[in-house]
């Protein structure tokens, strides 16, 4: 199995302006520093919850029909194309009339209508395009948006490559993202 980013998010949740304002710096100086901490702060956050905050597309490669579990990075939005390599070695795509999509906005699951066609035997043979994510910057919940202030407040005051005492208690902010988080 793979998953690869296929688009990226037209937006970060938390804008400049919101994280100058929580850092306190009024210096047009760190704005290049602080919009990279924006996105490392992210995607470590995307990777905690194993989650797509902001609308992206994913690709997922499987191996066969039998490997797919669940759509990994939920939310989500859309299936675009389901394809797989067949029995000849020919690539198909799959007509959306012959699966369903369930979990919108959640968990994504795909089930054949009938039953799945017999793929070729080969290393990633099955895949799968879809987006994900809650969708705009306004749409991701606060509780996330206010751990990635901390995690950029603690790389902005702390830029060693670690800190004895973060600034916030880690225990605290990680808190914040439990609810969001996907256990799988």
């Amino acid at each position: 199995m793979s998953l690869v980013r296929t688009t990226l998010p037209a937006s970060e949740p938390i804008i400049l302006e919101e994280a100058k304002l929580h850092l306190r710096d009024t210096h047009p100086a760190e704005d290049a520093l602080i919009t990279k901490l924006i996105k490392a702060a992210r995607m470590d956050c995307e990777h905690k919850l194993q989650r797509t905050l902001i609308t992206s597309g994913w690709t997922l490669k499987l191996n066969s029909f039998s490997d797919l579990d669940y759509l990994p990075m939920p939310n989500l939005l859309s299936v675009v194309s389901v394809s797989y390599f067949d029995s000849d070695n020919v690539l198909q795509v799959i007509n959306s009339a012959d699966y369903r999509v369930s979990g919108v906005g959640s968990y994504g699951y795909l089930t054949p209508v009938e039953s799945w066609p017999a793929v070729y035997k080969r290393h990633e043979s099955v895949s799968i395009v879809y987006t994900a994510g809650y969708g705009a910057a306004d749409d991701v919940p606060e509780p996330i948006k206010q751990w990635i202030l901390l995690a950029i407040g603690d790389m902005y005051m702390s830029r060693e490559r670690s800190s004895d005492r973060p600034v916030v208690t880690q225990h605290f902010a990680d808190s914040l993202l439990e609810p969001y988080k996907v256990w799988a």
